[in-house]
């Protein structure tokens, strides 16, 4: 017989339950660009193409592109109204490189 999902959270350790908290939080924090124009935005890839002055199907073809220029991605980004930082993680700690930001 299965359990209800309460009573299983109830059973485990605060330790446990903290992993299971940080690895939810980090699964909704990762999202392809089609999924934050539509769940972040709810904008339609013909409204953000009038935004970025490109056509609808540069949009898709971003969207869609596993490399992609930096420049590309910020303008993306801040045409949704975001920020792009580029953050390097290393095992001592993340840096955050700036050298690839606009002085605007």
């Amino acid at each position: 017989m299965a359990r209800p999902f309460k009573e299983l959270w109830n059973r485990m350790s605060p330790e446990a339950r903290a992993r299971v908290d940080r690895r939810v939080r980090a699964t909704l924090l990762e999202m392809s660009l089609q999924e934050i124009r539509q769940r972040v935005t709810g904008i339609t890839q013909t409204e953000l193409a009038e935004l970025m002055e490109v056509t609808q199907g540069a949009i898709s073809q971003l969207e869609r592109r596993h490399d992609v220029l930096l420049s590309k991605l910020a303008s993306y980004v801040h045409a949704l109204g975001g920020e792009l930082q580029l953050i390097a993680r290393f095992p001592d700690g993340d840096v955050r490189i700036t050298q690839f930001e606009s002085e605007a």
